[in-house]
């Protein structure tokens, strides 16, 4: 929603309402490493497509897709380049209509050692 009073985003939304009876999933921090936990590469927009597919996957086993995310966590680390870890995930992160809600945050450390980038999401699925 993009009530009025706000600025106006293609890339995100403001508020979400997640409708009665919607299954609502959780994806927890994704960072940019492959699947035995090694960071896949030092370059950060590489991470970040990386932290974003993960998350497509961690979504696909509870039946959602990235159009399902009404809300994602970008964590970007200081040492990152702000301008590739963003903008290879940017146009993921936004869709026509109605964008998420996206809430970003340069940080002064990760979980992971050497990730630059982590993203969580929330998904709702409306009932059939």
């Amino acid at each position: 929603m993009q009530p009025a009073g706000l600025v106006v985003s293609p890339a995100f939304s403001h508020v979400a309402v997640v409708p009665g009876g919607a299954t609502t999933i959780y994806v927890g921090g994704q960072n940019g490493i492959d699947e035995t936990g090694a960071v896949v590469s030092p370059d950060a927009a590489e991470q970040s497509l990386r932290a974003v597919e993960n998350a497509r996957l961690a979504l696909s086993t509870a039946g959602a897709t990235l159009d399902d995310v009404i809300s994602w966590t970008v964590l970007i680390h200081q040492d990152a380049d702000l301008r590739a870890a963003y903008g290879a995930v940017a146009s993921t992160l936004a869709r026509e209509g109605a964008p998420p809600l996206v809430t970003a945050a340069i940080v002064a450390g990760l979980g992971v050692p050497g990730a630059l980038i982590e993203v969580a999401a929330v998904a709702a699925i409306a009932p059939s």
